[in-house]
């Protein structure tokens, strides 16, 4: 009888060891899927996390909550989405998952929220870039002559156009200044 439960418990184990050492079925992605991160950190109740996606294309984020419960809110709208801002999200106990159009504006806020419920959640996340969608060379328009004379702007460009802007609008602001100072005196 002692035998036959030593025999039991050594089993249990082997097999505990063996689905430890080898990968799970959550592991096996499709091999048309490049992982391009992998984001791992810790968030307290309550608190929220953000990450910018910059990558163009269909993207997938798989998000583990390895301590507690972390949620995955995803914008392009906003850099900083929550769960009242979002456009994408995914708020299980566990295992998150949120695809991202190759359609949505870049940059892409991610958004990751520590529930209330735990006092801190410890989360991995990677990002991959699914292959399997075509990418269409016209879909973001043609190019024209303004816009390659944009890109071989100076770095500085979008600063002028930032303070000819500005310019702009103080011209105007002193010019209604004039205008309320002439109707008063």
């Amino acid at each position: 009888m002692m035998l036959s439960c030593s025999t039991l418990v050594f089993a249990l184990l082997l097999s505990q060891a063996r689905s430890f050492l080898s990968p799970s079925e959550d592991d096996s992605f499709p091999e048309e899927w490049v992982l391009l991160h992998v984001v791992q950190g810790h968030i307290g109740a309550g608190n929220y996390s953000y990450l910018r996606l910059n990558h163009d294309g269909r993207i997938i984020l798989h998000m583990q909550s390895l301590k507690g419960d972390a949620d995955l809110y995803v914008s392009d709208k906003t850099l900083r989405p929550s769960f009242d801002t979002y456009k994408l999200q995914s708020v299980t106990c566990g295992h998150d998952v949120v695809v991202v159009p190759g359609e949505f504006a870049r940059p892409v806020g991610i958004g990751i929220y520590g529930h209330p419920s735990h006092k801190e959640s410890e989360f991995e996340m990677r990002v991959f870039y699914d292959q399997t969608v075509p990418q269409d060379p016209f879909e973001k328009g043609s190019y024209s002559s303004e816009d390659e004379h944009k890109q071989s702007k100076s770095p500085h460009a979008a600063e002028e156009d930032f303070q000819e802007e500005e310019s702009i609008l103080w011209t105007i602001l002193i010019g209604l200044l004039k205008i309320i100072l002439e109707i008063l005196f």
